[in-house]
């Protein structure tokens, strides 16, 4: 009970901290991309048996991954105190990538082993989260 708190606690340090400082939100977009392409070419591609979406698919899973994570990447470095409309962007992508990601875990559910679910499943919760600091970020500046 104890480590829970101390840990929620934490996540809301961490939140209030990313909202003083809404650009470090690009550079967590950025790397946050930048693992899903990891995973989806370096992980889901050739052990694809045990996640069971097909090939096809994560290649196009992957490029808007890679594009993601240019595009956070150079808002990190070049967005100034504009940030707002690039971070509307980049949060706007994230949610249609989630829904992309569902529409297609649906439409292959049947393909899909419980660890490919679990993964998809897992990247849209993390990606919602993120969508919600950052519309956080965009609401209170």
């Amino acid at each position: 009970m104890w480590y829970n708190r101390c840990t929620i606690m934490e996540a809301r340090h961490t939140i209030h901290k990313l909202l003083r400082n809404p650009r470090q939100l690009f550079l967590i977009d950025s790397l946050g991309a930048g693992l899903t392409l990891f995973f989806l070419l370096a992980i889901l591609l050739p052990f694809n048996r045990q996640f069971g979406m097909p090939l096809h698919i994560l290649l196009i899973l992957a490029v808007p991954a890679l594009l993601f994570a240019l595009y956070s990447a150079c808002c990190f470095w070049w967005t100034g105190t504009l940030w707002r409309p690039f971070l509307r962007a980049i949060s706007v992508a994230n949610l249609l990538y989630c829904c992309l990601t569902a529409g297609l875990v649906v439409s292959h559910y049947s393909q899909l082993t419980g660890l490919g679910v679990a993964y998809f499943v897992l990247e849209m919760g993390v990606i919602c989260v993120l969508v919600s600091v950052e519309q956080r970020a965009i609401r209170k500046a």
